[in-house]
């Protein structure tokens, strides 16, 4: 999956980029909308996610002129602007979806998905790791027939481990990813939810592991 992203704030649009690129997305990133235009017409993107606000021209703009070219990829945007008029300008000159700052990343990733999905081409329902499955439209966790309901904060937690078995996710990435690229929240917050999603597996018996390596982050890999 291909997408552009246009985002005149530079350390937002780092942020963006490397959201995306751990999802597995193939990612172009741009901060101005001249710059995007000009990325859109010359590569076959998935979906757009555009800032409004841009110097040279602005987001809704920019999608008027994508869309008269005949490109109907869908798009996604990033605004601190969140009047109704706003929205409104934006879903007419051609946007499926809006998602005003701050956001968290498990939303922005979220509401990805279900624009891409509205294209016949998505992440699947289903994560597996380690005989264990996660089902992205319940929130459950199962194994051996046994299964458990996640809160919001669990399931997204499971996902980040679950598409990466094995692989060491540092807090900060996990705070990123639940609470936004900028929320003040405490890594002690995270081993609460991790302590609970843990308690999840043993109860229906999986065969994985979940331990915190220090000064690194933790790691979800399969029981010895």
């Amino acid at each position: 999956m291909k997408l552009l992203i246009a985002e005149d704030d530079p350390r937002l649009l780092k942020t963006l980029v490397h959201i995306f690129e751990g999802e597995r997305y193939s990612v172009d990133g741009v901060a101005d909308g001249e710059s995007a235009y000009d990325y859109a017409m010359s590569g076959e993107y998935d979906g757009f996610v555009f800032d409004i606000m841009m110097p040279g021209r602005d987001g809704i703009s920019l999608l008027r002129a994508i869309r008269e070219k005949g490109i109907t990829a869908p798009a996604l945007f990033l605004t601190a602007r969140a009047e109704v008029s706003d929205r409104i300008d934006g879903l007419d000159a051609g946007a499926d979806d809006y998602l005003p700052k701050p956001f968290s990343t498990g939303e922005l990733l979220a509401r990805v998905r279900a624009m891409l999905r509205r294209r016949d081409s998505f992440s699947p329902d289903i994560i597996s790791a380690y005989g264990m499955t996660l089902n992205r439209g319940t929130y459950e966790i199962a194994c051996a027939g046994k299964s458990r309901k996640l809160s919001a904060r669990e399931f997204q937690i499971a996902e980040m481990m679950m598409a990466s078995p094995g692989v060491i996710i540092p807090a900060d990435k996990f705070i990123t990813h639940i609470w936004g690229w900028d929320a003040p929240v405490d890594t002690s917050v995270i081993w609460v939810h991790i302590s609970n999603f843990r308690k999840k597996t043993e109860e229906i018996g999986a065969p994985v592991r979940i331990r915190f390596v220090r000064g690194v982050g933790y790691l979800m890999e399969e029981a010895k």
